[in-house]
């Protein structure tokens, strides 16, 4: 009797219908299939979150998710703003006024609706811009690009510029072939990654201080001190409760949140009427005029404490992640945007009315018989809005990862459900402690306050700056639109950024020192990783040696598959004859695995593997790409090699029917001319050099499909008789078989040092500080999931 599994892969070969362009009937209308359920797939995506039930679930979500930090920025942005008290009665209306138009500009307008138009296929924030600007014009620093990477399903929606777009045209030539366009644009993402990461260490600590401050209020005798440490010990208990991930215990966060808006929108309310409805003066902009020429340079330094009102903004785009644009511009505009408003009016409206209470003024306008459900929320609130900065640094730094700037650290995936929910102890360690040092040393809010500004403003330009190049590049909007966003923002938050750097002394150089340290981390190990993989690429085997060393007859062959991993998307490391010149052995089946990682947020399993043949054909030697998103995780290792290894099958079968030619690999195979359309006939055809996926995940397959179906790969199995069939069937059945006597991965532990004659600052940066990061962080077996006892090192020193 015939195994199910020989049965099922035979029926697949069987019946071809001349007729239909040479394409098996079951397989032509499977392969059409695919190609509408795709099509349908993604409209009926598009109808469910345009759905108004959709959107309303989704609103009430992200309130809980998103508008945390910005939601209990009126804990603390008069206190900062007014730190030597109120001089003149009308300055608390100027201030009011700066305030809404500032929230207004930069949260309402800027972010909430122009930046998240600039999502990549859902996800924002400075990384998301940087993906989708290098989709578009290849600024990568890594020589990796390939011609099939362009083919994954959303990697460009809009092709090649058009020839009438002229200015789109010439900033994609002028960004690919300026070396100092990419560095620049590289160390401004870098920079600004590094400032969130900075304002994670401190949006906690000034956050959950400002509440905790509020016992003063009905306990007058407590000192500083100890409210400092009540604040470090909730610092503490939120940081250990990170491990649990925000999937189970997010969507809790929504009703707090909600019910802390409605709360402080109501108090805010009631000090309005209360106090003095006159502050609503405000909305008019003469007031602002008024406070600068009234204060001067005390109104210009001021305006880094103002800028606190839109604290949180960067993370709210950021987080974008599961949500829709209309989901949050209807929670924003109809629960943030009154709430937080109506808080800042009513707090106006006490001042004006009580001067001297500025010092705790969202504690000392509460209502008395309020004030401790208040506070209870003020906590709750305060925890929840560190939290969503704690999630995005953790995305943050696996973004990194995925860029190679960053060590190798130890990511864990907390959610089945969202790919994107992420924990990483050691960060969270380093978080934690940094959190409760600057706690301890700073102890008051309007410090912290200070050096939290810095990281909201340089945040800001950088989205500006990228933004600006999306709208040429990406969006080829009318050049008057994009002069009137770049010169409107550039020129206000350059105002902002001015006051910052004057108070630089007394708060803002904490998070440059931590971001320096940072960027110092991501340059020094990009730039190692740059250079080791451009050796690599200069270095790699010749098809002769290749060859070479296959039919050597000292080389011995044992059972099952070993697989190789490298760095390199094409041709063959120069580890490999390393490691057989030390161990002349090579496995029944081996697999060159190289794991990519995309600027695209998401690569569907179907697009994830590209697969080559190294001659020799019998020696069963494979080339493979494995490609990822930059929100996806690395598969367990078992989860992985069985995909793999069933993806290496289809491509046996596929490549032996769907090409004329053996399909091999030379070492030195250039990626541009890997998929090439001939224009006298129109097909789409296959080189020998090429890269293939399984022809029932082609995406390319999906693509063309909708120009007819004279333009799929030739199918040749009506030339083709049983026992070439049955020979396939026999290759796919080896490679199973070797996979049941054992899997071994080999990595290489590469040494890299600089050349003997490089200057001292090379030497310092690749022989210590390069050295000391790859000794002190997770390796790479850990971040791949293999098992300590299949692991197989192989040693080796590069010169750069």
């Amino acid at each position: 009797m015939m195994d199910p599994g020989v049965e099922k892969k035979r029926q697949q070969m069987e019946l071809v219908d001349v007729e239909s362009g040479g394409l098996p009937v079951e397989r032509q209308d499977s392969l059409f299939r695919e190609a509408v359920r795709a099509e349908h797939a993604g409209a009926a995506h598009w109808d469910e979150q345009d759905s108004w039930g959709r959107t309303m679930s989704l609103a009430f979500q992200c309130v809980g998710i998103l508008y945390g930090d910005i939601g209990t920025s009126p804990l603390y942005v008069y206190s900062s703003t007014f730190e030597h008290g109120i001089g003149h009665p009308d300055d608390v209306v100027g201030v009011l006024s700066l305030i809404v138009y500032s929230f207004m500009l930069f949260t309402v307008i800027k972010i909430v609706f122009v930046a998240l138009h600039a999502n990549d296929h859902g996800d924002g924030g400075t990384f998301a811009l940087y993906s989708l600007i290098s989709r578009h014009a290849k600024v990568s620093l890594i020589p990796n690009h390939q011609a099939e990477d362009e083919l994954i399903s959303g990697y460009s929606s809009s092709g090649k510029p058009s020839a009438t777009l002229r200015r789109a045209h010439w900033l994609k030539q002028l960004l690919e072939a300026s070396k100092a366009a990419k560095i620049s644009l590289f160390l401004l993402t870098i920079l600004a990654i590094a400032m969130v990461i900075s304002d994670a260490v401190l949006t906690p600590p000034i956050s959950v201080l400002s509440a905790v401050g509020g016992l003063r209020e009905k306990v007058p005798h407590l000192t500083t001190d100890q409210i400092v440490w009540i604040t470090v010990a909730i610092l503490v208990v939120l940081f250990a409760i990170q491990r649990y991930g925000t999937d189970k215990v997010g969507y809790s966060f929504a009703p707090i949140i909600l019910l802390w808006l409605l709360l402080i929108g109501a108090t805010g309310l009631y000090n309005l009427i209360k106090h003095d409805i006159s502050v609503l003066r405000a909305f008019n902009p003469k007031y602002i005029i008024d406070y600068f020429r009234r204060n001067k340079k005390e109104g210009w330094v001021s305006l880094g404490s103002i800028l606190l009102c839109f604290t949180g903004s960067e993370a709210l785009f950021a987080n974008l992640g599961y949500f829709s644009i209309r989901s949050i511009q209807l929670s924003f505009s109809f629960a943030l945007l009154p709430s937080v408003l109506l808080t800042y009016i009513g707090q106006a409206a006490f001042l004006s009315k009580n001067p001297k209470n500025v010092a705790n003024t969202f504690f000392a306008a509460t209502p008395i018989s309020l004030f401790w459900p208040t506070f209870i929320m003020a906590i709750a609130a305060s925890i929840i809005g560190s939290q969503a900065m704690i999630s995005c640094a953790f995305a943050t730094v696996s973004h990194l990862q995925s860029l190679s700037c960053f060590p190798r650290v130890k990511i864990l995936h907390t959610s089945k459900r969202f790919p994107g929910q992420l924990y990483i102890p050691g960060v969270n360690f380093l978080l934690c402690v940094a959190a409760c040092v600057v706690t301890v040393s700073f102890k008051t809010t309007v410090i912290i306050g200070k050096a939290h500004e810095i990281c909201v403003i340089l945040v800001m330009i950088i989205t500006t700056l990228l933004m600006t190049i999306v709208m040429l590049l990406v969006w080829k909007i009318n050049i008057l639109w994009v002069a009137l966003f770049f010169i409107t923002f550039t020129s206000t938050e350059a105002v902002y950024l001015s006051s910052v750097l004057y108070k630089f002394t007394h708060g803002p150089y904490v998070p440059v020192a931590m971001s320096v340290v940072l960027m110092v981390v991501m340059i020094v190990w990009h730039y190692v990783h740059v250079k080791r993989y451009k050796y690599e690429l200069e270095h790699t085997v010749s098809t002769d040696k290749v060859k070479e060393m296959l039919e050597s007859h000292d080389l011995k062959r044992v059972r099952g598959v070993a697989l190789f991993y490298t760095e390199l998307v094409q041709g063959i490391p120069p580890i490999f004859p390393h490691l057989i010149e030390k161990i002349p052995t090579i496995h029944s089946v081996l697999v060159f695995i190289s794991i990519k990682h995309l600027p695209v947020p998401h690569v569907d399993t179907s697009e994830r593997f590209l697969f080559r043949q190294v001659e020799l054909k019998d020696y069963k030697v494979f080339r493979c790409v494995a490609r990822y998103g930059y929100r996806d995780s690395l598969e367990e290792a078992k989860d992985f090699v069985v995909t793999l290894l069933e993806n290496l099958q289809d491509y046996i079968r596929d490549v032996n029917l769907y090409t004329d030619e053996p399909h091999t690999i030379s070492a030195h195979s250039s990626c541009n001319h890997s998929f090439s359309r001939e224009k006298p006939s129109g097909r789409y055809a296959v080189h020998a050099e090429d890269m293939l996926t399984p022809i029932e995940s082609f995406s390319e397959i999906t693509a063309l499909s909708n120009y007819g179906s004279d333009r799929l790969p030739h199918f040749k199995a009506s030339k083709m008789n049983m026992e070439e069939l049955a020979k396939i069937e026999q290759e796919q059945m080896f490679i199973e078989k070797e996979m049941e006597k054992g899997v071994v991965y080999i990595l290489g532990e590469t040494e890299v040092v600089v050349r003997p004659h490089s200057s001292l600052l090379k030497k310092i940066v690749v022989n210590y500080v390069y050295s000391f990061l790859r000794k002190n962080f997770v390796q790479g077996q850990k971040m791949l999931f293999i098992p300590h006892r299949q692991l197989l090192k192989v040693g080796i020193s590069y010169e750069i």
